[in-house]
Parts: C-alpha cells; structure tokens; sequence
C-alpha cells in the first residue's frame, strides 16, 4: 500500500474503479483504495533510476493479482517446446521475441536475455539454467498456452537441456545463418532426436552481412536430414519474421497427452530454494488436476504435503490455483529441505498409488569433473555445508561428497559435468551465497582394477594406490576416455589435428559437411581436456572451431601420483594423477609456480615434486636474512665466519621447527593455467 501510496503521489495515473469502490483523501495522501480492478498508468520518462525501479515494482505487483483461468485450455490448446541452439546463436533473444509478441512483457526495446535471471549469467553473456515461461497466444480463433523453455548451449550443461526436453513435445533447433551448424547443434539435435521430439528448424540472424541462408540450409538437410522446404529465416535481435515462429510451432509441434479424467501424477523436472516458502517445484502435468490445498505424495520419498500455492512462469511467479493434464507450473507444498525435492520424481494423490504409474524418471548426470572446495574460514562449514544444498536443489547434476584435506581442513569433493560448470558452480556460491571458498585442482574419476576382479573409482588422488599396494593387488589402472566432435573451417585442420595429437588423441572419422567446413571426431583422455584444451582450440582456430564430447567408457592407462613437498613435507591438496609422459613437464612446471607463490620464511623452503620417492623436479626459497657481520669493521675474517656459522646453526634449528604457509593464491594460479605460461 505504502508502495502504491509513493507513486501515486509523484506520477500522473488515471484510476478505473468499480462499483462501490472509493478512495477517500486526507491531507493529500491516499489513506484507503478499495476493489480496484485495474490501473492504467501513463510511462514516464525520468532519468531517475529510482522512479523506473518504483514503477516496475507497481507494474509487477498490480500484473500478479490478476486471476489466470486454466480451465479454459484444454490438452489440445497447450504446445510445450524449448529452444535449442549452440552457444551464442540467438535462443535467449529469440525468448524476449516471443515473450514481447505475446504481451508477456513490454515490447521498449530495453529487454535483453529477460530469462537470464542469474547474475553469473548477465556477467558470462551466457544461459547456465533452464527456464520455464508460459505464454498466452491467439490462433485462428482459439486461444492457446505455450510453455517455453529456454535452454543453455555449452555442453557442460547438456543435463540441463536433456530434464527440459522431456517435459516438451517439440523443440526449436535454432541455427546462426553465418555460423552454421556447430557442435552442440550436432549434440543438443541428436538429444530432442532421442526424445522423439517434434524438431523445427530456424535460421537466425539473416539480417547479418555474412549471413549465408542457402548453404547453412543445405548444412542442415545433409547433417540431419529434415525437411528444409519452408525453413522459418529470422532475425531475433531486429524481429525479421518473428511472426511466423508461434503459428509454425502451434501447426506442427503435437498437443501433450494425458487426461483429465485419470488419476494425477506429475513429473517433477526442476527446482529452486526459495528463503521465505522453502523449496519450489516446477512440475509437468501428465495426468488429472491439481488444485490449491490437494494432498500429494512423492513417490521417491513416500512424504505427504499439502499445496499450499500453484501457479505458472509469466515469466515470474503467478499463482493460478489450478493446473491440468499438459500443462506447466510450479508448486509450494512446505518442502523445507532442500534433500526432499529429487529430480525426476512422481507426485500423485493419496489413496491413488495402485492406480499411478511411475514416471520413469531422469537418468543420474554422470560427473566428468571432481574438484575439493574447502572454506577459507572453517567456522563457516556448517553455513557453507547448507548453501551447497540449497545450491545443489538448484542443479540436480553436482554431486557432493564430504572429504577432509590435512592441508585445508573439512570440505568437500564435488562432482561437475566440466570445467566451465565447476567454475559457474563456484561463482553462483560467491555471488549468491557470500561464500569464502578455496576450490582445488580438477580430476577426472579413475578406475583401480584388482587382480581379484574387483574395481574402485578414484575420485581423490588421496585415494590412488600406492608403490606397495601397485605391486601386491593392483591389476591395472583405467583413465575415463571422451568421443570428442570438432568442427571447423578446413584451413585450420593441420593446427587442430596437431592440437589433437599432443592431448594423446585417436583420430576416429572426418567428412566435409559443406564446401569448406570439417567435422572431425577424436578419441581422447578425458583428463587431457578439462584444463586448458577449449582455451587452446579458440586460439588456433582463431575463434572458429567448435566443440562437443560425449563419454566413451575407459581404457589401460599407465597412471601415477605426482605429489608436493614442501620442507619433505607432502601437501595433499596439491597431489594429481597424470599419465607418466606428463611427469617431467608438469612437475617442472608446478615448483617454478609454487616458488613465485609461496612467501620467504627465516629459512629455506625446499619445493619438491615427486612419484613416491623419486624426486622429479626441486627449486627452493632462500631464506630471509639479517647481515650480522654489519658489525665488524675490521679485525681478522675467522670473527665474520664465526657469526655467519652461529646464524647457519640458527636457522637449521628453525627449520626443524617451523612450518610453511601455502597461500590461496597458490591454489587459485593452478586453476588458471594460462598465468603460469605468461610466468
């Protein structure tokens, strides 16, 4: 009231009121305003930030009590599609296209990447997470719901796009008119394939001086064979034919299954942590109705919980009270822990079990990429222990493992999809939580085969056998290999193919895709490409190449532990399993790092790295030291030997004693490889 009370005062509004409603002034302020149905205000122009935060506050405020009837859209008026594209070809602002044709926002050409709500996201200019919007749309006389989902590009978040195409019937595969097909087109394609999924065709960004529709057209007919006859040509960004994208999609994409009359079940595909109602559900309808103040199960949990709100994305929160066979919404039903909301769940009513078919679920993200992250403070463990679980609700594919480092105290080992996502993962806890973390070098999880035919995974190079327990039970080691897909501009094969090589990479399959682009496929080690091999391709394809990978189950590897010492001393944070090859370069490497991070002491810090007891590479820290012999202005040399053997004697006592410190820092310049290449 306050906030309405504010504005009204310092803009020009005409106010529509209702029969019997009133408004009652004193002292020039608005002390009541009853059964207002609407209020049309006129947009002004201010460059006050604050008054535009204000007015948006309104807008939202007066927009979310307006009452949505759902039963007004049957199964056959509903189309739930998402957007998938590679990085950087359109599908966020082809979002804020169609969320502007349908009224969902205003169209003031000041909406830039409207579902890119996460500040990691507006900073990166990149999509991280899935999300969800529904939309009201007109169509030869009959009103329509189209639920959109836009979807990440980069392959780390694969997962993401996988949970948000099984909750759709139809996608739209949108392709760059100048860049063509690329990589994660070839991979998001070959997902909405597997789904058996309606799969439509755009080209974007025609309006580009280096827009080539007709030989990215052929690029798509050839690639994937469908039909490119009437392929929709837009621009998003200009709006060339945004038109035609809605009707194509109501035309050609099927209405969802289901009946209202079958007992309801839901697919739970998505969630987030909300601090004042706890966690909130975004479900699928597959069968029957859901109303506010149902009762639900949850069929992996077997708890009970009362709706207490349900509503639809337009494109924020809007209560509705009601949803239906086909449609999209969230839920609040009082889940207070975030370990209560599992991905892929059934939902359905009390009493209706025996009559309710599971939904089959999700399949587990399979982690490529495990790293520690530890609290700079451990006080903050506990707090840091429940922000990773509400972070976690959020992004169903990390995995958490508790762990305790002798270095850095209690953490974790979490698992990622790569490094991209790992590094995402750590910037939405600073951004979003306030967390004050250290986060240590990526591994790939490692396979221990024993002569007895068992298997281990080694996820910590902790855990990695040692010399003794090699040669007593270990029958060999495995590391995780990748089918990697590149495609780029035939000029640049030899660099690439080079490139390729080094990383221990098997050439599997090239073709020519058009006159002059490549599509060649790689064999490699997964831990050859988690560290700097996506920096290394944009360098020396000049930015053109691109570039996908999928497992590809493990092989025979010759395995070892590179430790650290300081002082003989080993740093268990700063422990890695390489290939044997890697040994000499990467050892070598790492002391000259860790000498420009590590302080002076009052005596010499030897760095060593080493395979158990074979010493690999050593550079060491010279001592810090006071000149005693500033003293002595003449008389014979034995008395300046004397004091400067009395201080050697000195500082081998200190070092005996004394510990050394290993800064952040250190562990931050090993994430970052290119700093120590520059060094």
């Amino acid at each position: 009231m306050n906030l309405l009370n504010s504005v009204l005062q310092r803009n020009s509004f005409s106010v529509i009121l209702c029969k019997n409603s009133f408004i009652q002034k004193s002292n020039g302020h608005f002390i009541r305003l009853n059964s207002i149905r609407s209020v049309i205000y006129k947009r002004w122009h201010s460059t006050n930030n604050s008054n535009n935060v204000t007015e948006q506050k309104l807008k939202n405020n007066l927009s979310s009590n307006k009452l949505v009837d759902l039963t007004t859209f049957p199964a056959e008026n509903i189309r739930n599609f998402s957007i998938i594209a590679h990085i950087d070809h359109g599908k966020s602002t082809l979002a804020d296209r169609l969320l502007e044709f349908t009224n969902t926002i205003s169209a003031n050409g000041l909406n830039k990447q409207v579902l890119d709500k996460l500040k990691v996201e507006r900073e990166r200019g990149i999509t991280v997470k899935a999300q969800t919007v529904s939309m009201f749309y007109s169509y030869k006389g009959k009103d329509c719901l189209l639920n959109l989902i836009d979807t990440p590009g980069h392959v780390d978040f694969s997962y993401e796009v996988s949970r948000s195409l099984a909750a759709c019937q139809g996608t739209l595969l949108l392709v760059d008119a100048a860049q063509g097909i690329q990589a994660q087109t070839v991979a998001n394609f070959f997902l909405a394939f597997g789904e058996g999924l309606e799969i439509i065709p755009i080209l974007n960004k025609i309006d580009l001086p280096g827009a080539e529709p007709e030989r990215v057209t052929k690029q798509i007919e050839s690639a994937f064979e469908l039909n490119t006859k009437d392929i929709l040509q837009i621009s998003a960004k200009s709006g060339i034919n945004i038109d035609q994208v809605l009707p194509s999609v109501i035309e050609k994409i099927p209405p969802p299954t289901g009946s209202i009359d079958l007992p309801f079940r839901a697919l739970l595909f998505d969630s987030w942590y909300d601090q004042y109602v706890g966690v909130v559900c975004m479900l699928g309808i597959k069968d029957g109705i859901l109303r506010k103040g149902d009762k639900v199960i949850s069929a992996h949990s077997n708890l009970k919980y009362e709706i207490m709100e349900v509503g639809i994305m337009h494109p924020e929160q809007q209560s509705t009270g009601y949803l239906h066979a086909g449609q999209v919404g969230y839920v609040i039903c009082g889940m207070k822990s975030a370990t209560e909301a599992y991905i892929g769940d059934t939902f359905y009513h009390p009493g209706e079990k025996r009559q309710v078919e599971i939904l089959p679920g999700f399949q587990p993200a399979q982690s490529m990429v495990f790293a520690g992250i530890f609290p700079v403070d451990t006080n903050d463990f506990r707090k840091l222990d429940d922000n990773i679980k509400k972070l976690t609700l959020n992004d169903a594919s990390v995995t958490v493992q508790k762990e305790t480092s002798h270095a850095l105290g209690q953490g974790w080992r979490l698992g990622f999809l790569g490094t991209l996502h790992m590094d995402v993962f750590r910037q939405r806890l600073e951004n979003e939580y306030d967390a004050n973390i250290i986060v240590t070098q990526p591994t790939v999880p490692y396979k221990v085969i024993y002569k007895d035919g068992s298997s281990k995974l080694v996820r910590n190079p902790s855990e990695f056998p040692d010399h003794e327990e090699r040669s007593l039970r270990v029958s060999k080691l495995q590391e995780p290999m990748v089918l990697a897909t590149l495609i780029f501009p035939d000029e640049y094969m030899g660099k690439l193919v080079e490139l390729c090589g080094s990383r221990r990479g098997e050439q599997l399959d090239y073709v020519y895709i058009d006159e002059n682009r490549v599509m060649i496929k790689y064999r490699m080690p997964l831990a050859e490409i988690v560290t700097d091999f996506y920096d290394e391709l944009k360098s020396r394809s000049s930015g053109y190449a691109s570039f996908d990978y999928e497992e590809n189950g493990y092989e025979n590897s010759d395995l070892v532990k590179m430790t650290v010492l300081l002082n003989s001393k080993p740093v268990d944070a700063l422990s890695v399993i390489l290939h044997r090859s890697q040994i000499d370069l990467v050892g070598r490497d790492w002391v000259k790092r860790l000498k420009g991070v590590i302080q002076r002491q009052l005596f010499d810090v030897s760095i060593q790295t080493a395979i158990g007891t074979k010493i690999i590479a050593r550079e060491t820290v010279s001592a810090l030291r006071k000149n005693v012999t500033a003293k002595c202005y003449g008389g014979d040399v034995s008395r300046k030997m004397k004091l400067l053997q009395k201080q050697k004697e000195g500082k081998k006592r200190m070092k005996m004693i004394g510990n050394v410190e290993l800064p952040q820092k250190a562990f931050y310049d090993f994430m970052d490889k290119s700093k120590s290449n520059s060094k």
